[in-house]
């Protein structure tokens, strides 16, 4: 397994995260997903074999938010 750290821009409140975090979880090879209001940031465990951190950046980006 592997963690990514992304910076999430444009959430202002927990329906956001909650957003976020949905988008994140669907990606396939996702095994934990923890979103942080406060920091603007998502912390994301997976499997490397099976995604990779473009495409966490592309869920985030797909869902409405802004992606780093």
């Amino acid at each position: 397994m592997q963690e990514a750290i992304i910076q999430v821009g444009g959430m202002s409140c927990q329906g956001c995260v909650r957003n976020v975090t949905g988008a994140l979880s669907a990606v396939a090879g996702v095994t934990a997903v923890e979103v942080s209001l406060e920091r603007g940031e998502a912390r994301v465990n997976f499997d490397p074999a099976r995604t990779g951190v473009a495409a966490l950046r592309a869920a985030v980006e797909e869902a409405g938010f802004d992606a780093a």
